[in-house]
C-alpha cells in the first residue's frame, strides 16, 4: 500500500509542477505581451500576436478631413508625439 501512495504523491507532484510552468508559459507569450503593447498605447492583436500602431484612415486614402477633425486629429497627433519622445 505504501509503495502506491509513493506512487500518486510523485504522479500529483508532476502534475502540480506540469501546470505552473503551463500557467508561467501561457503568462509569457499570451498576457505580458498583451499588456506591454497596451501600456505603449498601440493595439494587440490575438491572432497574430502583433503589436500596432493606430493609423488615420486618411493617411491611407490620401482623403482630407473637415477642418474641425483635422484640428483635433492633429492635436492628438502632437500629444501623442509628445508623449512618446524622450525627455531631453
Amino acid at each position: 500500500m505504501s509503495r502506491i501512495i509513493d506512487r500518486l504523491k510523485l504522479v500529483f507532484l508532476g502534475v502540480f509542477v506540469l501546470s505552473l510552468v503551463g500557467i508561467f508559459a501561457y503568462q509569457a507569450y499570451v498576457v505580458w505581451p498583451a499588456e506591454r503593447c497596451e501600456a505603449q498605447g498601440d493595439w494587440w492583436d490575438p491572432d497574430g500576436r502583433v503589436c500596432a500602431r493606430p493609423v488615420l484612415i486618411s493617411d491611407i486614402t490620401g482623403r482630407t478631413i473637415p477642418e474641425r477633425k483635422a484640428a483635433e486629429a492633429a492635436a492628438a497627433a502632437q500629444a501623442e508625439a509628445e508623449k512618446t519622445a524622450p525627455a531631453p
